[in-house]
This record gives C-alpha cells, sequence and structure tokens, in this order.
C-alpha cells in the first residue's frame, strides 16, 4: 500500500513556500494545493470566484475566512491526491487552523523561518511574466534579457501586492494572525522549524530530514 502524505508549508512572504512545495509534489508525487494559486487562476480565468477575489485584494484587503476555507474544503473533496498533498497558503489564522484540524488530518507542519529584512529583499526582487504568469526573482532567476520573459517575451512586471507598503501590511497581517496558527499546530507536535535562509537545496534537504523521508532531489 502506498504512503500518503499530508503536510501544510506555512512562513512569512519570500521564505519559498511555493518552491518548498513544488520539489515535495515533485519527489514524492503529491498535489499542490496553493489557495494564491487557486484564487491567481480563477482571476486569469475571469470566474465569479475570481472576480470577487479581485475586487478584496485590489481593495488592499485579505479575503474573507469563510472564502477561503470553502475554497480549500472543495479543492480538498476533489480527491485527486492519491499519494497526498503540500498546502501552501492556509491555514492563516487561529479559526482557519481550528477549522482545519476538525475537518482533515495531516502529517506535519512545515514552517520555514525567515528574518524580516530577508523577506524584504526576496519579495522586492520578485517580477511576474505580463504575459504568461512565469515567476521571476532579480535575485535567483533573472532573465537573459532584462524586463522580458524568457519562454514567451512578455514584459516582466513588478506584482501588484509587491511594494514596501503592501509588504509590511501582509508581513504585519502574517506576524498578528498566521504565526499563532504555528502555536495551535505546535500544541498537536505537528511543527518543524526550518532555517529558509539557506539555499532551496539545502533547506530541501532540512525538511526532508525533519520528515524522515529520503532526499529525492539530491
Amino acid at each position: 500500500m502506498s504512503t500518503v502524505r499530508k503536510y501544510v508549508i506555512m512562513g512569512v512572504q519570500g521564505s519559498g513556500k511555493g518552491t518548498q512545495a513544488a520539489l515535495l509534489c515533485k519527489a514524492f508525487d503529491l498535489v499542490p494545493i496553493g489557495v494564491g494559486d487557486i484564487f491567481r487562476w480563477n482571476i486569469q480565468h475571469h470566474t465569479k470566484l475570481g472576480a470577487a477575489v479581485r475586487r478584496i485584494v485590489d481593495a488592499g484587503h485579505l479575503v474573507g475566512d469563510d472564502l477561503v476555507e470553502a475554497t480549500i474544503r472543495d479543492r480538498l473533496d476533489q480527491h485527486d491526491w492519491n499519494h497526498g498533498f503540500v498546502i501552501d497558503g492556509f491555514p492563516r489564522n487561529a479559526a482557519q487552523a481550528e477549522f482545519f484540524l476538525e475537518s482533515f488530518d495531516i502529517d506535519a507542519v512545515i514552517n520555514l523561518e525567515l528574518p524580516d529584512e530577508e523577506v524584504e529583499r526576496r519579495v522586492l526582487s520578485r517580477r511576474l511574466c505580463s504575459e504568461c504568469g512565469l515567476d521571476y526573482n532579480l535575485m535567483a532567476h533573472r532573465p537573459a534579457t532584462e524586463d522580458m520573459c524568457d519562454v514567451c517575451g512578455g514584459r516582466l512586471v513588478t506584482r501588484g501586492d509587491d511594494t514596501p507598503q503592501a509588504l509590511a501590511t501582509r508581513v504585519r497581517a502574517y506576524y498578528e494572525k498566521t504565526a499563532p496558527v504555528i502555536e495551535i499546530f505546535e500544541r498537536k507536535e505537528f511543527v518543524v522549524a526550518i532555517d529558509a535562509t539557506n539555499s532551496k537545496e539545502q533547506v530541501f534537504a532540512d525538511i526532508c530530514t525533519r520528515l524522515g523521508l529520503p532526499n529525492l532531489a539530491a
């Protein structure tokens, strides 16, 4: 019988949650479930959910708990994750954590820890292709031609919410609302804390070690 692995990955903006989730999914045949990715897909495809999320984000607000919880429940109810999943971007506050623990069982919470100064340095270096949506980071993944996507030639832009002011708001919201989630999970002994200042390869190796997994990316 194959092993089913169910993880939540958490961390402040720029800590590499998406990168590490992708590495885990590739190595262990897991399904990535990113709340932000779901919302972005719906915005790009002009769905009713996408329109609602865009209005909220453009107004500078965070998407409400009810909408986030319904989105996660709908996604997990698809049961296309035979070998497990990695959830990125949920739960982000105590109420969502309680909902999640009551509704689903998980094997571990991976908490990527990053100092504030490194958060700002990484996040403000991010760029996004305006045509195909490919992510870049000018620190680690620079395009061959400045401000041009390597894949489609589209113009690279700064995400609308990647400004110093917006970042400060998101970081403050993280520490006020999301960090207490870690305390809830720690009472269940689910949490492994990982130093996210290292290279992505080292961070992945550390995650595998702490979770007792083979480092299949080595």
